[in-house]
């Protein structure tokens, strides 16, 4: 059954480059293959993501000490099976947050 999609109508934008600028794109744009239109449009597309994610990150909650001291607690679980070897650590390796624990406790309470 074929589903009916409507295309949005495609603007047209007139954009001044710097010479420099249109010449590199269209250099970059001929070795991926693509038309500068295309390589213009994706490079356009990836920041913009990059700023959405950027906002998403600068408004998200912070995870409180309780909820990273759970988390690191089901993290330590045990799930009842050996790591296969080549998991496993070496012999008197120290996890960074137990060695540096101490520290931060001392830290925090000065």
């Amino acid at each position: 059954m074929p589903v009916n999609q409507k295309k949005a109508p495609l603007s047209k934008f007139p954009l001044r480059l710097m010479p420099s600028v249109r010449r590199a794109a269209a250099n970059f744009s001929e070795r991926e293959g693509v038309s500068l239109n295309q390589f213009i449009n994706v490079a356009v597309a990836e920041k913009l993501a990059h700023l959405q994610h950027e906002e998403w990150v600068a408004r998200r909650p912070r995870a409180s000490e309780s909820a990273i001291a759970k988390a690191l607690q089901i993290l330590d679980r045990s799930t009842g099976h050996l790591p296969a070897e080549e998991d496993r650590l070496p012999k008197g390796y120290v996890p960074v947050r137990r060695k540096y624990a101490g520290q931060k406790a001392s830290r925090s309470a000065k």
